[in-house]
């Protein structure tokens, strides 16, 4: 497994996460313009949040999910050490020292060399 210092902490968003599996019905907005990879996804509930654009069939409007995500950001603090599983669209799917795991902006992190962290 690879690790990471967090070197700018990370806040979650103040609204629940989403999941989407794929085959579900979306309604696609604007992208985000401080993440432009990113577009305002809606689901059939209703719920809201920032999915990566290339997971859909299309750009804006109406469009089926390609694969399953889930929106869910990790809290982090500077210094703390997360343990990497995967990237997508500048940012990395986590693990914290407790087990919780999220999303993390790339930019708020320091890769390790593979020995670093080990302990983490």
């Amino acid at each position: 497994m690879r690790h990471a210092r967090v070197v700018v902490s990370h806040n979650a968003p103040d609204r629940p996460p989403i999941r989407l599996a794929r085959g579900d019905a979306v309604q696609l907005g604007d992208r985000d313009t401080g993440w432009p990879e990113f577009v305002w996804t809606t689901i059939a509930e209703g719920h809201e949040g920032w999915v990566p654009a290339k997971l859909f069939d299309r750009e804006q409007g109406p469009a089926t999910a390609l694969d399953d995500y889930d929106t869910r950001e990790l809290d982090t603090q500077a210094d703390e050490v997360v343990t990497l599983q995967y990237e997508l669209a500048g940012w990395w799917w986590a693990r914290n020292a407790l087990g919780h795991q999220g999303w993390i902006p790339a930019r708020s992190l320091e890769l390790l060399d593979d020995n670093d962290g080990e302990d983490a």
